[in-house]
């Protein structure tokens, strides 16, 4: 084993302490709203610090570690031309603001609003299907990097049978995360969330530290410019000859990052859990602030490796490292850990253990996130619509908690037998597709066009889907199909082109991704076009005008008519202080572009030498990116403790009312329809005889523990 004695001391203290916070937790899950959206009651900091460790786990930061190993800084260059586009999304709160107004716990419980109750089916098993499939491959991702950085063995003694090691470590990890979704739902999930982020911040400012400490900048860029033409890693204008993680990868994906906003849904819980709106709107300006120290750790990291590996002044160590990567028989796992392999070999006692409770803690806040977003997704959205009955609180409860364990099953078996053979992020690509391709289409145009139609949304989801899945049963069949087309001597193309194509599908997932898209926009916009006959009532929809809802959510917040606010997104609602976050992110944000854009026009005039890049990218990329997130780190601590302490003062007093459990009726929430139209005749949910539900005349649920 690779680990000192005070690297697990690093790595069990906080587990522990964590373990502890969840149990803690449990008493505060009053009701299925409690279990779902964590109540309602998150502040900006909590949202923007657990939203951004859920979002980033164990199974990302190794898909970047491959991605920085094979393109180094030049190809993330590319990445600041979606800075305005991102930055104005961010700001006006664009899609995430009107999806919270709606009040839905789940997205599909948004299409039952905006479109039907079959195509919120649908939906929920596409997405189910997608994001269960996806998070399949977690847990072995997981497990593969602590048996390979800790120096274990790849197989143990099970009575006489030899297991892979990874088996019992995914049962282990697995097992915690569902214990602790299994205690508090959405309240756990927060809480810890949070706990772990403000923790690892200083984290990671320290282990970059280290490597600014353990490499000399010297030495890394003396490695990243030994590269042939077309495949640098320090000069953005030269990588012409990559062919995965090139240019158009980064373009796919800011196409996507605004097309599928919000649209994935393995934090769904986060998108519900703001106190209002604008606490949502807001935790999403904070978020652009969140990701510069982790973001400099895996660069650092990434790049520390490969300077590892192919510079002449580690030659010993790259030696042994590549004497463990050749026991390795699978190409595709070999590159997948070679990362980790290289960090265990230079990391020295301390580090190492702040590094792998790091990735520990990303592992279980995904784990996590994952596990209660598709169990939850699965009743929400699949079986509960089927029901005439409501369930008793209790009974939803348990059959939340029977589904969630039924995805982290799936997930070990899954992650035990799957055989991976490409790059983990074109495995995110393909099978996020399958939702992602349509849905984009569905929610954008559900909640900004009234002529938006259910048939436009089936159309746009059955084609996004089936492009999909046309590309994951490619990618998976490709080298039988490749072969026996080869031997089988039929035309349409070349037998060169077969034969240099024979190992992967051509059309990696990016791109597969990027077609199912904008057929996706084409199918929904002409169909909407075809079949629209009524307007959709987006008012009550959004609970705005007539149909707004009185405190403590204050929805109706129309934009002002100076342009320059709304361009950064305030209204109304903004404090002092909103106003100056706003501002400051914005005046923040287009300065750095700025320089980006200078220096990109200019190499557009004169090309810089190497040695210029790397001094940009070693002050921009590098120093700037560690004093920024030295200084979140601090400003997040503080307001996400403050937000945490606000939590569970108000679960303490929060008025809890049992309809508000995911069922809609007449296309208005189960707790909103009293409120509806009162011409228009609604489908009361009566209680099981053997199972009375709370008192629904005064929404009061019981006050114990469930």
């Amino acid at each position: 084993m690779n680990l000192h004695a005070i690297d697990w001391l690093i790595v069990a203290v906080p587990l522990v302490i964590l373990v502890v916070i969840a149990t803690v937790t449990r008493r505060h899950v009053k009701d299925v709203s409690d279990f779902m959206t964590g109540g309602r009651l998150a502040g900006r900091y909590l949202v923007a610090v657990s939203d951004g460790v859920a979002g980033m786990g164990l199974i990302t930061v190794v898909a970047f570690f491959e991605f920085y190993y094979h393109s180094g800084f030049a190809v993330n260059h590319w990445q600041q031309i979606a800075t305005p586009l991102m930055l104005v999304v961010t700001l006006t709160g664009f899609v995430i603001y009107r999806f919270r107004e709606t009040r839905a716990m789940t997205l599909a419980q948004f299409f039952e609003l905006r479109y039907s109750r079959r195509f919120r089916v649908f939906a929920g098993v596409v997405a189910s299907v997608a994001g269960i499939v996806n998070f399949g491959l977690f847990p072995a991702v997981g497990a593969r990097f602590f048996v390979y950085f800790c120096g274990l063995p790849s197989e143990v003694s099970v009575g006489s049978f030899q297991v892979p090691t990874i088996a019992p470590l995914m049962l282990l990890f697995l097992g915690i995360a569902l214990v602790m979704v299994l205690f508090g739902g959405q309240i756990t999930i927060m809480v810890t969330d949070c706990v772990q982020g403000i923790f690892s911040y200083g984290l990671y400012i320290l282990i970059a530290l280290a490597i600014v400490w353990l490499f000399s900048w010297d030495q890394i860029t003396t490695a990243l410019l030994d590269r042939p033409a077309g495949h640098s890693m320090l000069n953005p204008f030269d990588t012409g000859e990559l062919s995965d993680f090139n240019i158009w990868f980064i373009l796919i994906g800011v196409f996507g990052g605004v097309y599928t906003l919000m649209a994935w849904q393995g934090n769904s819980g986060y998108n519900c859990a703001a106190a209002n709106p604008h606490e949502a709107k807001m935790g999403k300006v904070l978020g652009m602030w969140r990701g510069g120290a982790l973001g400099v750790m895996i660069v650092l990291l990434a790049v520390a490796a490969y300077t590892f590996l192919n510079h002449p002044d580690f030659v010993q160590g790259a030696t042994a490292v590549n004497q463990q990567l050749d026991t390795i028989e699978n190409p595709t796992i070999r590159t997948q850990v070679q990362v980790p392999v290289a960090i265990s070999h230079f990391l020295p006692v301390g580090i190492a253990g702040a590094f792998l409770i790091v990735m520990l803690f990303l592992m279980v806040s995904t784990d996590t996130t994952y596990l209660h977003s598709w169990g939850s997704i699965l009743v929400q959205d699949v079986i509960l619509p089927f029901r005439k009955r409501p369930l008793t609180p209790r009974g939803h409860l348990r059959l939340l908690r029977w589904s969630i364990s039924g995805v982290a099953a799936f997930a070990f078996f899954f992650s035990l037998f799957f055989p991976q053979f490409d790059y983990i992020l074109m495995f995110f690509a393909l099978t996020g597709s399958l939702y992602l391709g349509g849905a984009g289409a569905a929610i954008i145009g559900g909640l900004y066009w009234k002529r938006g139609t259910t048939a436009a949304a089936w159309a746009a989801m059955l084609t996004g889907g089936g492009l999909s899945l046309f590309g994951f049963v490619m990618e998976q069949a490709w080298p039988t199909i490749a072969r026996w087309w080869l031997n089988s001597g039929y035309g349409f193309v070349p037998n060169e082109w077969l034969a240099a194509h024979t190992d992967r599908f051509p059309i990696n997932g990016q791109w597969m991704w990027g077609v199912a898209m904008v057929a996706s926009v084409v199918v929904y916009v002409l169909v909407s076009l075809l079949t629209c006959r009524v307007p959709h009532n987006m008012d009550r929809m959004l609970h705005r005008g007539e149909y707004a809802r009185t405190a403590p959510v204050q929805d109706d917040a129309p934009a002002p008519e100076r342009w320059w606010k709304r361009l950064v997104g305030i209204d109304r609602q903004f404090t002092r202080g909103d106003r100056f976050l706003a501002w400051f992110v914005f005046a923040w944000s287009m300065l750095l572009f700025g320089v980006w854009l200078v220096v990109t026009l200019w190499n557009f005039a004169v090309s810089w030498p190497d040695a210029w890049w790397a001094k940009y990218f070693w002050i921009m990329g590098v120093w700037l990116a560690l004093v920024v997130g030295t200084i979140t780190g601090v400003w997040f601590g503080i307001g996400g403790t403050r937000d945490l302490i606000r939590l569970f003062q108000g679960l303490k007093t929060r008025v809890r009312d049992a309809r508000d459990d995911g069922r809609v009726i007449g296309h208005v929430n189960a707790d909103e329809a009293e409120d509806a139209d009162p011409d228009e005749e609604l489908p009361r949910a009566t209680p099981t005889a053997h199972d009375p539900p709370p008192d629904y005349a005064t929404g009061k649920a019981s006050l114990e523990p469930l």
